[in-house]
């Protein structure tokens, strides 16, 4: 939440700080879900169109970026791994970054509306209201499931994607939904292990926090897990084939290995370690979803163009 303290603003905003208040780590996430979104649909789109939506979305999810830091001022002020974005340090006012990101949000959801439809429109603008007020306004100070509802907001790209291109929803893109919404709580619990002090400084009801590193460390477990449901049911759906279905046995043994690993070891030994099994664990499934969307993009071509994806069995 904003507070009182005033902080002076420079003469001048550098374009580089601009980029980081607009999040580019996530925004680039964004961009690649929502674009395997549009590539794996059944219908085509013009080239064009498709850049264009892909910008809009980039610029909604940079503003709903700028809206978070500027809300979230204060304890970013407190955390070492945010004390230096723009806002807190000084080098943006929260004031900026609130118009930054009303305007970014507002532009993107309209230009969206009239380069594609209005439902893709109408997805991006629930994504961004979701991750502001519901996750960012709202959980993220008062529950530790803050990330596990809260989760959904990045789990839309590929679903505003699809919608982009096919003005409709189906159970393919919803499945991918349910991919990233079970794939974030494990993720950042991984990096929320090795920040909990901060997350504590700051008041911030992380799991960690809460109900402590054991509970947390079975939670990891339980939900990389689940991942391996969906990712069946994705392999043998209309947008999978046996390249999915093998990029899911190997991705889900390494994620359940290095969940297991985390999940058995003791306090101590990651602290004498510096964490370094739960770093791993965090950078394991950051490369686990590009891969497996990035599967699907290559899967999507040969479905075009290799004749025997066209027996494969399609149960979902």
């Amino acid at each position: 939440m904003v507070d009182s303290t005033v902080i002076s603003k420079p003469q001048e905003v550098r374009i580089s700080e601009v980029i980081e208040l607009l999040k580019p780590r996530v925004m680039s996430l964004v961009i690649f879900t929502a674009f395997i979104g549009m590539i794996i649909a059944p219908t085509g789109i013009n080239p064009i169109i498709a850049l264009a939506s892909l910008i809009f979305i980039a610029i909604g999810a940079g503003g709903s970026g700028a809206l978070n830091m500027w809300w979230d001022e204060d304890i970013d002020r407190l955390m070492k791994r945010t004390k230096n974005r723009p806002v807190p340090a000084g080098m943006v006012s929260g004031e900026d970054a609130r118009m930054l990101g009303l305007w970014c949000s507002g532009f993107a959801i309209f230009m969206l509306a009239l380069t594609a439809n209005f439902l893709a429109a109408g997805i991006l603008a629930f994504t961004i209201f979701f991750y502001v007020v519901v996750y960012t306004m709202y959980l993220k100070r008062r529950t530790a499931q803050n990330i596990v509802i809260g989760g959904a907001a990045g789990a839309f790209p590929p679903l505003i994607g699809w919608a982009v291109v096919t003005n409709g929803i189906a159970l393919e893109p919803i499945l991918l939904v349910l991919l990233i919404f079970l794939w974030t709580p494990p993720h950042f619990w991984a990096l929320a292990l090795v920040t909990k002090e901060e997350y504590s400084l700051a008041k911030v009801p992380m799991l960690t926090v809460t109900r402590g590193e054991r509970v947390t460390r079975r939670y990891i477990f339980w939900y990389s897990l689940s991942l391996i449901p969906i990712g069946f049911m994705i392999a043998f759906s209309s947008i999978g084939g046996p390249l999915t279905l093998g990029l899911v046995i190997v991705l889900n043994i390494m994620l359940m290995l290095g969940s297991y690993q985390v999940m058995t070891r003791d306090a101590e030994d990651s602290v004498s370690d510096g964490y370094n099994r739960e770093k791993v664990l965090f950078k394991l499934s950051i490369w686990y979803l590009f891969v497996m969307f990035a599967g699907l993009g290559v899967e999507s071509m040969l479905h075009a163009f290799y004749e025997p994806y066209l027996v494969w069995p399609e149960l979902f």
